[in-house]
């Protein structure tokens, strides 16, 4: 027959983690990139763009801190650049 379990030392389980303000705002960024169409705009608008959205951000989440500031700025230019072309080679490895 099967032992039976102790319960004293079991762990419950406490739900999901509440996400930092970094990571709130990082979701937020990249959901305002995917609605607003950034991904491929002209680099004067998409610079215009982020300007204002980051001040926006700065307002949005007074917790951020400037060099949490600047990362979310990295993460968010990086998610608007376009996917790149795949070469032929590539293409062939791929299949």
């Amino acid at each position: 027959m099967a032992k039976a379990q102790k319960t004293a030392g079991a762990r419950r389980y406490a739900g999901p983690a509440q996400p930092t303000p970094f990571e709130e705002a990082r979701d937020e960024l990249f959901q305002h990139i995917m609605r607003c169409g950034v991904v491929g705009a002209d680099p004067e608008h998409a610079d215009e763009w982020f300007a204002e959205t980051m001040k926006y951000m700065t307002e949005r989440f007074p917790e951020l801190g400037e060099r949490e500031l600047t990362e979310l700025k990295t993460l968010g230019a990086r998610f608007a650049q376009p996917p790149k072309a795949r070469s032929e080679s590539d293409a062939a490895s791929a299949a």
